[in-house]
């Protein structure tokens, strides 16, 4: 079948010889990022057919459940980069032919643990040097776009992020309040790396209320606080989010996908279905009747947990044929009941 789950792939351009993919450009094999930014790896690979890429991380297949990384036809983009994203990543292209990998190590350079920001002159805004020449500076925020957000609502179940990454030298310390009371280690889950960022999960009402970070040196001390609610769910049925599937076109031979995000109280399965066109139905083992119409089920991967308390699902289809026109069904289903959303697949010739 031209339908496969199994990985999040993409083609890329063709070229003109038969043989395994080869690499098609100078790779610098060792990158370095700042903490926050944004960061591009390219794959540049060709071969004839086309080779599907995949990537890797310390072993790991990358895929649409991590959400600030995006898989490119050029190659991964990494957003809003954290300590633990520095490792090895593999871009594994494949054909009929071979498979050939490029390799990058990423490093993260954290400003807040290298002092660095105390050479960026920042005048009166609270940096000075003292008698012996050493240069201290006030602590700042170093992801103030990621701190806009400060009244957040997610519902029971769910998980939430609260972050105050800052610098300054000396290097501040942090500490995390919840209604103005210190909250204990094990609350915080303690830990060097993670400490500029709380991780609250599966939230319960209670868990609502005033968080507060003081981030502080002996140069000065800022803080900042989110108002969070945790909502009350009641018991229903999945609801589709979002505009998702949506309708599509492929040309013949390439790749696409659909996919589909399911609101739920529990964790829902989560089923991609296709129409069979009238006449074809002794093709199929096997139909489903939904309103009517029949189709049949298309092998599902994984369903990811998203931190706002919703589902993900996606279909990918790769060397795209024309049967695989037509229209797909995702269908969204817990103890409850089910809904579903439909989309039509074009195929170019």
């Amino acid at each position: 079948s031209a339908v496969s789950l199994a990985k999040v792939i993409t083609a890329v351009p063709v070229c003109s010889f038969l043989g395994p993919p080869r690499i098609a450009d100078k790779v610098i094999h060792r990158q370095s990022v700042r903490l926050g930014r944004t960061i591009k790896l390219l794959c540049p690979v060709e071969g004839d057919p086309p080779p599907l890429t995949m990537w890797m991380k310390d072993g790991r297949t990358i895929h649409s459940g991590w959400t600030r990384f995006r898989i490119l036809q050029q190659g991964l983009k990494i957003k809003e980069v954290e300590s633990e994203d520095a490792g090895t990543y593999i871009c594994k292209a494949t054909n009929g032919f071979g498979s050939t990998n490029v390799n990058y190590t990423l490093i993260v350079i954290d400003d807040a643990s290298s002092g660095k920001d105390s050479q960026v002159p920042e005048g009166s805004n609270g940096e000075y040097e003292d008698h012996s020449g050493k240069q201290w500076a006030r602590p700042r925020f170093t992801q103030p776009a990621k701190m806009r957000r400060r009244v957040i609502a997610r519902p029971v179940g769910s998980s939430i992020r609260l972050k105050c990454v800052a610098s300054g030298n000396p290097r501040p310390d942090i500490t995390w309040l919840k209604d103005n009371k210190p909250l204990t280690p094990q609350e915080i889950g303690e830990n060097k790396k993670k400490k500029w960022t709380l991780n609250l999960k599966n939230l319960k009402p209670e868990d609502s209320g005033k968080y507060t970070c003081r981030v502080f040196n002996k140069v000065g001390e800022i803080n900042a606080t989110y108002k969070v609610e945790v909502i009350q769910r009641t018991r229903s049925k999945p609801i589709l989010t979002g505009t998702h599937p949506v309708n599509t076109t492929v040309d013949y031979g390439g790749t696409t996908s659909f996919q589909c995000k399911v609101r739920s109280d529990v964790k829902p399965v989560i089923q991609w279905l296709k129409r069979v066109e009238y006449g074809t139905e002794s093709k199929y083992n096997s139909t489903i009747d939904v309103g009517g119409q029949k189709f049949v089920v298309l092998p599902t991967g994984e369903v990811w947990s998203r931190p706002d308390g919703s589902y993900l699902n996606k279909l990918m289809i790769t060397r795209a044929r024309e049967e695989d026109a037509g229209m797909y069904i995702c269908l969204g289903a817990n103890t409850m009941g089910y809904s579903f959303r439909s989309a039509f697949l074009t195929v170019l010739p």
